[in-house]
């Protein structure tokens, strides 16, 4: 039987583009990895950072749409997003959060814990988790690792952990911030979900998480899923070609979209690792528009952190 080992990426909705890829490659460190567009609407960007090379359970995506309404986090979505950072690392991130002008909370959790906002409103957690088995990459020591986990918060919360131990492979754990904790026992990171309750009920827009996508090795682990899903009888959309990884979406049912997506066959596969993220990459299906697309979409500057 295949298993699946935790988090894929993260997908979330932005108001502006340059804003977004500035606090997340300056502020935070991550790298631009791909910069294509959304394949559902080509008029918009959809933008992926990571790690040096984008790794699975590093990715953390966007869809930057200008003049989308505000949106508010809460029941029936994902909540905050966790990345993983040494323990060590913790003081010298509370600093810089801090002198780039981001209110930080301390966590209340045994394990070093800051909780804050992106431009947006979008939570997000930094905690001092990060596997010593995951080496630090060309950003250094104190670098994003990637996911540490996430929180959810469900309009029907037995019926999402039904989904998490039956069809994820997440294994119920006890108490973990604010809810109950789900860990993904095989994944070597990126590996917790807290399902959290008493969440008044959310509101999509930008500053809130699109979808959640969990991570399977191939195409033959994704359709052993993709049985599954049907057999549970839960709204799908099939087998997905993302270009980069193979997917399939489904509607669980707390509300949330959840995703599953292969591990392969990676950012690297139309650009060298050395320049990921610097030109603007588009599927072949999209590639006779090109000239109509980057008409429509506005202007990405890299800036130097």
């Amino acid at each position: 039987m295949t298993i699946v080992h935790g988090l894929h990426h993260i997908t979330a909705v932005a108001a502006d583009p340059q804003r977004n890829a500035d606090f997340y490659t300056r502020v935070l460190g991550l790298r631009l990895v791909k910069k294509t567009v959304n394949q559902d609407d080509p008029s918009s960007y959809h933008l992926y950072y990571g790690d040096d090379r984008g790794r699975p359970g590093t990715a953390m995506t966007f869809f930057p749409f200008p003049g989308v309404p505000a949106g508010q986090a809460g029941r029936g979505q994902p909540l905050e997003t966790r990345f993983s950072v040494p323990a060590d690392a913790i003081a010298a991130w509370q600093s810089q959060l801090a002198d780039a002008g981001v209110t930080v909370t301390p966590g209340d959790t045994d394990v070093p814990m800051l909780q804050f906002h992106d431009p947006d409103g979008l939570p997000l957690a930094l905690i001092g988790d990060a596997p010593s088995s995951i080496a630090a990459d060309t950003r250094g020591e104190t670098a994003i690792r990637g996911f540490s986990g996430m929180s959810l918060a469900s309009h029907r919360p037995v019926a999402t952990a039904r989904v998490l131990t039956g069809l994820l492979d997440y294994v119920e754990s006890g108490a973990g911030v604010g809810g109950t904790r789900f860990v993904s026992v095989d994944a070597p990171h990126a590996r917790h979900i807290d399902l959290v309750e008493d969440v008044a009920p959310g509101q999509a827009g930008y500053g809130t998480v699109h979808h959640v996508a969990f991570r399977v090795a191939d195409r033959p682990a994704l359709l052993e899923r993709l049985e599954r899903i049907r057999a549970w009888q839960l709204p799908c959309s099939g087998e997905v070609d993302r270009y980069y990884f193979r997917s399939v979406y489904f509607r669980e049912p707390g509300g949330m979209l959840f995703e599953i997506a292969t591990d392969d066959p990676g950012f690297d596969v139309d650009e060298p690792v050395e320049s990921l993220g610097s030109d603007l990459k588009l599927p072949p299906a999209h590639e006779p528009m090109r000239a109509t697309i980057e008409a429509q979409l506005p202007a990405l500057v890299s800036r130097p952190r």
